[in-house]
Protein backbone atom coordinates (compact mmCIF):
# COMPACT_ATOMS: atom_id res chain seq x y z
CA UNK A 1 0.00 0.00 0.00
CA UNK A 2 1.25 3.48 -0.87
CA UNK A 3 0.41 6.81 0.66
CA UNK A 4 -1.41 7.93 -2.50
CA UNK A 5 -5.21 7.40 -2.37
CA UNK A 6 -6.78 5.10 -4.96
CA UNK A 7 -9.49 6.26 -7.33
CA UNK A 8 -12.02 4.32 -5.25
CA UNK A 9 -10.92 6.19 -2.14
CA UNK A 10 -11.19 9.49 -4.01
CA UNK A 11 -14.77 8.62 -4.93
CA UNK A 12 -15.66 8.25 -1.23
CA UNK A 13 -14.27 11.61 -0.11
CA UNK A 14 -16.60 14.24 1.26
CA UNK A 15 -16.51 17.28 -1.08
CA UNK A 16 -15.55 20.62 0.39
CA UNK A 17 -16.35 22.72 -2.67
CA UNK A 18 -19.00 25.43 -2.12
CA UNK A 19 -22.55 24.16 -2.46
CA UNK A 20 -21.71 20.50 -1.87
CA UNK A 21 -24.31 18.65 0.17
CA UNK A 22 -22.82 16.27 2.71
CA UNK A 23 -26.15 14.48 3.06
CA UNK A 24 -26.15 13.77 -0.66
CA UNK A 25 -22.55 12.56 -0.79
CA UNK A 26 -22.08 10.70 2.52
CA UNK A 27 -19.99 7.56 2.88
CA UNK A 28 -21.86 4.52 1.51
CA UNK A 29 -22.14 1.34 3.56
CA UNK A 30 -22.09 -0.92 0.50
CA UNK A 31 -20.99 -0.40 -3.10
CA UNK A 32 -21.72 -2.36 -6.26
CA UNK A 33 -18.71 -2.46 -8.61
CA UNK A 34 -19.21 -3.14 -12.31
CA UNK A 35 -16.51 -5.19 -14.04
CA UNK A 36 -15.43 -4.83 -17.65
CA UNK A 37 -16.75 -8.14 -18.91
CA UNK A 38 -15.01 -10.01 -21.74
CA UNK A 39 -11.48 -8.99 -22.66
CA UNK A 40 -11.47 -6.88 -25.83
CA UNK A 41 -8.86 -4.80 -27.64
CA UNK A 42 -8.10 -1.65 -25.67
CA UNK A 43 -9.92 -2.86 -22.55
CA UNK A 44 -8.16 -5.78 -20.95
CA UNK A 45 -6.02 -6.46 -17.89
CA UNK A 46 -5.86 -2.81 -16.81
CA UNK A 47 -9.53 -2.94 -15.83
CA UNK A 48 -9.21 -6.21 -14.00
CA UNK A 49 -6.38 -4.61 -12.00
CA UNK A 50 -8.37 -1.41 -11.43
CA UNK A 51 -11.46 -3.28 -10.25
CA UNK A 52 -9.40 -5.47 -7.94
CA UNK A 53 -7.72 -2.44 -6.36
CA UNK A 54 -11.10 -0.73 -5.98
CA UNK A 55 -12.47 -3.70 -4.04
CA UNK A 56 -9.42 -3.74 -1.78
CA UNK A 57 -9.54 0.02 -1.18
CA UNK A 58 -13.25 -0.02 -0.37
CA UNK A 59 -12.94 -2.98 1.99
CA UNK A 60 -10.06 -1.25 3.73
CA UNK A 61 -12.47 1.66 4.35
CA UNK A 62 -15.01 -0.70 5.87
CA UNK A 63 -17.34 -0.62 2.85
CA UNK A 64 -19.12 -3.83 1.82
CA UNK A 65 -18.26 -4.64 -1.81
CA UNK A 66 -20.55 -6.32 -4.32
CA UNK A 67 -18.87 -7.20 -7.62
CA UNK A 68 -20.72 -7.98 -10.86
CA UNK A 69 -18.75 -9.29 -13.83
CA UNK A 70 -19.51 -11.71 -16.64
CA UNK A 71 -15.89 -12.86 -17.02
CA UNK A 72 -14.78 -15.53 -14.50
CA UNK A 73 -11.19 -15.52 -15.84
CA UNK A 74 -10.21 -12.43 -13.86
CA UNK A 75 -8.47 -11.65 -10.60
CA UNK A 76 -11.36 -9.49 -9.42
CA UNK A 77 -13.71 -12.49 -9.41
CA UNK A 78 -11.49 -14.39 -6.99
CA UNK A 79 -13.55 -15.12 -3.84
CA UNK A 80 -11.05 -13.25 -1.67
CA UNK A 81 -11.36 -9.92 -3.54
CA UNK A 82 -14.96 -8.82 -2.86
CA UNK A 83 -17.51 -9.57 -0.16
CA UNK A 84 -20.07 -10.79 -2.71
CA UNK A 85 -19.37 -11.79 -6.34
CA UNK A 86 -21.95 -12.27 -9.09
CA UNK A 87 -20.99 -13.88 -12.40
CA UNK A 88 -23.85 -12.42 -14.41
CA UNK A 89 -24.37 -10.84 -17.83
CA UNK A 90 -23.55 -7.14 -17.80
CA UNK A 91 -27.04 -6.06 -18.81
CA UNK A 92 -29.52 -3.64 -17.27
CA UNK A 93 -31.91 -6.47 -16.36
CA UNK A 94 -29.27 -8.69 -14.71
CA UNK A 95 -27.67 -5.86 -12.75
CA UNK A 96 -31.04 -4.55 -11.57
CA UNK A 97 -31.79 -8.01 -10.17
CA UNK A 98 -28.51 -7.88 -8.21
CA UNK A 99 -29.30 -4.37 -6.98
CA UNK A 100 -32.77 -5.43 -5.84
CA UNK A 101 -31.27 -8.32 -3.87
CA UNK A 102 -28.19 -6.63 -2.37
CA UNK A 103 -29.54 -3.06 -1.93
CA UNK A 104 -26.19 -1.26 -2.38
CA UNK A 105 -25.89 2.42 -1.43
CA UNK A 106 -23.62 3.28 -4.35
CA UNK A 107 -22.56 2.15 -7.81
CA UNK A 108 -18.94 2.40 -9.02
CA UNK A 109 -18.71 2.19 -12.82
CA UNK A 110 -15.57 4.17 -13.59
CA UNK A 111 -13.22 1.20 -13.19
CA UNK A 112 -14.92 -1.20 -15.59
CA UNK A 113 -14.06 0.39 -18.90
CA UNK A 114 -16.44 1.28 -21.68
CA UNK A 115 -18.68 -1.69 -20.86
CA UNK A 116 -19.32 -0.52 -17.30
CA UNK A 117 -19.79 3.11 -18.28
CA UNK A 118 -22.34 2.26 -20.96
CA UNK A 119 -24.12 0.00 -18.49
CA UNK A 120 -24.24 2.76 -15.85
CA UNK A 121 -25.79 5.12 -18.40
CA UNK A 122 -28.30 2.42 -19.31
CA UNK A 123 -29.20 1.84 -15.65
CA UNK A 124 -29.73 5.56 -15.10
CA UNK A 125 -31.85 6.01 -18.23
CA UNK A 126 -33.97 2.98 -17.32
CA UNK A 127 -34.66 4.55 -13.91
CA UNK A 128 -32.98 1.69 -12.04
CA UNK A 129 -30.70 3.90 -9.92
CA UNK A 130 -33.54 6.21 -8.91
CA UNK A 131 -35.95 3.35 -8.30
CA UNK A 132 -33.57 1.62 -5.88
CA UNK A 133 -32.01 4.80 -4.43
CA UNK A 134 -28.51 3.90 -5.67
CA UNK A 135 -25.99 6.74 -6.00
CA UNK A 136 -23.53 6.80 -8.87
CA UNK A 137 -20.12 7.30 -7.25
CA UNK A 138 -17.24 9.22 -8.75
CA UNK A 139 -17.76 10.84 -12.13
CA UNK A 140 -21.38 12.05 -12.47
CA UNK A 141 -23.65 10.80 -15.24
CA UNK A 142 -23.65 14.21 -16.92
CA UNK A 143 -19.86 14.09 -17.33
CA UNK A 144 -19.95 10.56 -18.76
CA UNK A 145 -22.60 11.51 -21.30
CA UNK A 146 -20.80 14.72 -22.23
CA UNK A 147 -17.59 12.84 -22.90
CA UNK A 148 -19.26 10.05 -24.86
CA UNK A 149 -21.54 12.21 -27.01
CA UNK A 150 -19.14 13.76 -29.49
CA UNK A 151 -21.30 16.75 -30.33
CA UNK A 152 -21.76 17.72 -26.69
CA UNK A 153 -18.04 17.35 -26.14
CA UNK A 154 -17.35 19.64 -29.09
CA UNK A 155 -19.63 22.26 -27.51
CA UNK A 156 -17.76 21.94 -24.22
CA UNK A 157 -14.44 22.53 -25.98
CA UNK A 158 -15.88 25.64 -27.58
CA UNK A 159 -16.94 26.93 -24.16
CA UNK A 160 -13.49 26.52 -22.63
CA UNK A 161 -11.63 27.73 -25.70
CA UNK A 162 -9.95 24.45 -26.61
CA UNK A 163 -9.41 23.75 -30.32
CA UNK A 164 -10.46 20.58 -32.09
CA UNK A 165 -9.74 18.97 -35.43
CA UNK A 166 -12.15 19.33 -38.37
CA UNK A 167 -14.92 16.79 -37.88
CA UNK A 168 -18.60 16.27 -38.59
CA UNK A 169 -21.44 14.38 -36.93
CA UNK A 170 -23.45 11.72 -38.71
CA UNK A 171 -26.77 10.92 -37.06
CA UNK A 172 -30.51 11.08 -37.67
CA UNK A 173 -33.85 9.62 -36.71
CA UNK A 174 -34.42 7.95 -40.09
CA UNK A 175 -32.29 6.21 -42.69
CA UNK A 176 -32.80 9.12 -45.08
CA UNK A 177 -31.62 11.64 -42.46
CA UNK A 178 -28.55 9.58 -41.64
CA UNK A 179 -27.71 9.20 -45.32
CA UNK A 180 -28.00 12.94 -45.93
CA UNK A 181 -25.89 13.63 -42.84
CA UNK A 182 -23.21 11.23 -44.11
CA UNK A 183 -23.09 13.00 -47.48
CA UNK A 184 -22.67 16.39 -45.80
CA UNK A 185 -19.87 15.04 -43.60
CA UNK A 186 -18.08 13.62 -46.63
CA UNK A 187 -18.31 16.95 -48.44
CA UNK A 188 -17.01 18.85 -45.38
CA UNK A 189 -14.19 16.52 -44.28
CA UNK A 190 -13.17 14.73 -47.46
CA UNK A 191 -11.03 11.62 -47.78
CA UNK A 192 -9.11 9.95 -46.24
CA UNK A 193 -11.12 10.17 -43.03
CA UNK A 194 -11.52 8.39 -39.72
CA UNK A 195 -14.91 7.07 -38.61
CA UNK A 196 -15.49 7.07 -34.85
CA UNK A 197 -18.78 5.73 -33.43
CA UNK A 198 -20.02 7.22 -30.13
CA UNK A 199 -20.04 5.13 -26.94
CA UNK A 200 -17.67 2.47 -28.28
CA UNK A 201 -14.08 1.46 -27.54
CA UNK A 202 -11.16 -0.20 -29.23
CA UNK A 203 -12.14 0.91 -32.71
CA UNK A 204 -15.41 -1.04 -32.72
CA UNK A 205 -17.38 -0.08 -35.83
CA UNK A 206 -14.86 2.57 -36.87
CA UNK A 207 -11.70 2.84 -38.89
CA UNK A 208 -9.79 4.69 -41.61
CA UNK A 209 -11.46 5.04 -45.01
CA UNK A 210 -9.91 6.19 -48.28
CA UNK A 211 -12.66 5.60 -50.86
CA UNK A 212 -16.33 6.56 -51.02
CA UNK A 213 -17.41 2.91 -51.06
CA UNK A 214 -15.39 2.18 -47.91
CA UNK A 215 -16.69 5.40 -46.35
CA UNK A 216 -20.36 4.48 -46.71
CA UNK A 217 -19.77 0.90 -45.56
CA UNK A 218 -17.93 2.11 -42.46
CA UNK A 219 -20.58 4.71 -41.68
CA UNK A 220 -23.24 1.98 -41.70
CA UNK A 221 -21.09 -0.24 -39.47
CA UNK A 222 -20.40 2.62 -37.07
CA UNK A 223 -24.06 3.56 -36.76
CA UNK A 224 -24.90 -0.07 -35.96
CA UNK A 225 -22.13 -0.24 -33.33
CA UNK A 226 -23.04 3.03 -31.57
CA UNK A 227 -25.73 2.67 -28.88
CA UNK A 228 -26.99 6.18 -29.74
CA UNK A 229 -26.59 5.73 -33.53
CA UNK A 230 -24.02 8.48 -33.87
CA UNK A 231 -20.60 8.57 -35.52
CA UNK A 232 -18.01 11.25 -36.00
CA UNK A 233 -16.13 11.73 -39.26
CA UNK A 234 -12.66 13.20 -38.70
CA UNK A 235 -9.86 14.35 -40.91
CA UNK A 236 -7.13 11.71 -40.99
CA UNK A 237 -3.98 12.34 -38.94
CA UNK A 238 -2.37 8.97 -39.57
CA UNK A 239 1.39 9.18 -39.19
CA UNK A 240 1.34 11.79 -36.43
CA UNK A 241 3.01 11.16 -33.10
CA UNK A 242 0.78 10.12 -30.17
CA UNK A 243 1.20 11.46 -26.63
CA UNK A 244 -0.94 10.54 -23.61
CA UNK A 245 -1.50 12.19 -20.24
CA UNK A 246 -2.95 10.33 -17.28
CA UNK A 247 -4.76 12.91 -15.16
CA UNK A 248 -6.90 12.69 -12.02
CA UNK A 249 -9.40 14.97 -10.30
CA UNK A 250 -11.21 14.67 -6.97
CA UNK A 251 -14.43 16.15 -5.57
CA UNK A 252 -12.52 19.19 -4.29
CA UNK A 253 -11.43 20.00 -7.88
CA UNK A 254 -7.83 19.09 -7.10
CA UNK A 255 -6.21 17.92 -10.34
CA UNK A 256 -2.88 16.25 -10.99
CA UNK A 257 -1.13 14.93 -14.07
CA UNK A 258 0.06 11.49 -12.97
CA UNK A 259 2.37 10.96 -15.93
CA UNK A 260 2.95 11.59 -19.61
CA UNK A 261 3.43 8.75 -22.09
CA UNK A 262 4.70 8.55 -25.64
CA UNK A 263 3.61 5.91 -28.14
CA UNK A 264 6.48 4.51 -30.20
CA UNK A 265 4.15 3.90 -33.16
CA UNK A 266 2.40 6.82 -34.86
CA UNK A 267 -1.33 7.42 -35.16
CA UNK A 268 -2.91 4.67 -37.18
CA UNK A 269 -1.63 1.96 -34.83
CA UNK A 270 -4.03 1.30 -31.95
CA UNK A 271 -2.66 2.31 -28.55
CA UNK A 272 -3.27 -1.21 -27.25
CA UNK A 273 -1.02 -2.59 -29.97
CA UNK A 274 1.76 -0.03 -29.51
CA UNK A 275 4.75 0.26 -27.19
CA UNK A 276 4.53 3.16 -24.74
CA UNK A 277 7.44 5.02 -23.12
CA UNK A 278 6.96 7.06 -19.92
CA UNK A 279 7.66 9.88 -19.38
CA UNK A 280 7.58 11.63 -22.75
CA UNK A 281 11.04 11.85 -24.31
CA UNK A 282 10.79 14.00 -27.44
CA UNK A 283 8.72 17.10 -26.57
CA UNK A 284 10.14 20.44 -25.54
CA UNK A 285 9.15 21.59 -22.07
CA UNK A 286 7.08 24.41 -23.55
CA UNK A 287 4.91 22.04 -25.62
CA UNK A 288 4.71 19.51 -22.77
CA UNK A 289 3.45 22.15 -20.33
CA UNK A 290 0.91 23.44 -22.83
CA UNK A 291 -0.51 19.97 -23.48
CA UNK A 292 -0.51 19.15 -19.77
CA UNK A 293 -2.41 22.35 -18.93
CA UNK A 294 -4.96 21.61 -21.66
CA UNK A 295 -5.51 18.10 -20.28
CA UNK A 296 -6.17 19.48 -16.80
CA UNK A 297 -8.54 22.14 -18.19
CA UNK A 298 -10.57 19.47 -19.96
CA UNK A 299 -10.91 17.12 -16.99
CA UNK A 300 -12.05 20.09 -14.88
CA UNK A 301 -14.60 21.21 -17.44
CA UNK A 302 -15.99 17.71 -17.75
CA UNK A 303 -16.28 17.28 -13.99
CA UNK A 304 -14.60 13.87 -13.95
CA UNK A 305 -13.98 12.56 -10.42
CA UNK A 306 -11.33 9.90 -10.81
CA UNK A 307 -8.96 9.05 -13.62
CA UNK A 308 -8.97 10.29 -17.18
CA UNK A 309 -6.65 9.57 -20.11
CA UNK A 310 -6.01 12.39 -22.57
CA UNK A 311 -4.30 11.65 -25.87
CA UNK A 312 -2.55 14.28 -27.96
CA UNK A 313 -0.61 14.18 -31.16
CA UNK A 314 2.27 16.49 -31.93
CA UNK A 315 2.82 15.65 -35.57
CA UNK A 316 5.74 16.19 -37.84
CA UNK A 317 5.77 19.15 -38.30
CA UNK A 318 5.10 19.73 -34.59
CA UNK A 319 1.39 20.26 -34.25
CA UNK A 320 -0.72 18.39 -31.79
CA UNK A 321 -4.09 16.72 -31.57
CA UNK A 322 -5.70 15.21 -28.50
CA UNK A 323 -8.05 12.53 -27.31
CA UNK A 324 -9.56 12.04 -23.90
CA UNK A 325 -10.49 8.80 -22.15
CA UNK A 326 -13.11 9.47 -19.61
CA UNK A 327 -13.55 7.77 -16.26
CA UNK A 328 -10.91 5.11 -16.57
CA UNK A 329 -12.34 3.39 -19.56
CA UNK A 330 -10.15 4.52 -22.27
CA UNK A 331 -13.52 5.89 -21.95
CA UNK A 332 -13.75 8.68 -24.24
CA UNK A 333 -13.22 8.34 -27.92
CA UNK A 334 -9.99 8.94 -29.77
CA UNK A 335 -8.87 11.94 -31.82
CA UNK A 336 -10.34 13.96 -34.64
CA UNK A 337 -7.60 14.01 -37.18
CA UNK A 338 -6.20 16.19 -39.87
CA UNK A 339 -3.31 15.79 -42.23
CA UNK A 340 -0.02 17.37 -41.25
CA UNK A 341 0.81 20.45 -43.26
CA UNK A 342 4.09 20.98 -45.05
CA UNK A 343 4.72 24.12 -43.00
CA UNK A 344 6.16 24.17 -39.51
CA UNK A 345 3.54 24.94 -36.90
CA UNK A 346 2.86 24.60 -33.20
CA UNK A 347 -0.93 24.49 -33.63
CA UNK A 348 -2.58 22.13 -31.16
CA UNK A 349 -5.18 19.70 -32.45
CA UNK A 350 -7.34 17.84 -29.99
CA UNK A 351 -10.16 15.37 -29.95
CA UNK A 352 -12.18 13.80 -27.17
CA UNK A 353 -14.54 10.97 -27.50
CA UNK A 354 -17.57 13.13 -27.15
CA UNK A 355 -16.62 15.80 -29.63
CA UNK A 356 -17.72 16.31 -33.17
CA UNK A 357 -17.79 19.35 -35.35
CA UNK A 358 -20.29 20.00 -38.11
CA UNK A 359 -18.35 22.99 -39.28
CA UNK A 360 -16.25 22.90 -42.42
CA UNK A 361 -14.03 25.64 -41.03
CA UNK A 362 -10.62 24.34 -40.04
CA UNK A 363 -10.01 25.40 -36.41
CA UNK A 364 -6.65 26.37 -35.02
CA UNK A 365 -6.43 23.22 -32.93
CA UNK A 366 -8.38 20.16 -31.87
CA UNK A 367 -9.44 17.84 -29.03
CA UNK A 368 -10.98 14.37 -29.27
CA UNK A 369 -12.18 11.79 -26.77
CA UNK A 370 -11.23 8.21 -27.26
Amino acid sequence: MTGRPSIAAVALREPTVPGAQAGDRGRPGSVLILGSGPVVIGQAAEFDYAGTQACRALRAEGVRTILVNSNPATIMTDPSVADVIYLEPLTVEAVEAVIARERPDGLLAGLGGQTALNLAVGLARAGVLERHAVRLLGTPLEAIEMAEDRERFRDLLDRIGQPYAPSAIVEGATEAERSASAERALADIGLPAIIRPAYTLGGTGGGIVETEIAYHERIRAGLRASPIRQVMVERCLVGWQEIEYEVMRDADDTCIAVCSMENVDPLGVHTGDSIVVAPVQTLTDQIHQRLRSAALAIIRALGVEGGCNVQRSPGSPPRSRSACDSPTSRTWSRVPRSRPSSRRSTTSWSSCRASRSTSSRAPTGAWAAR
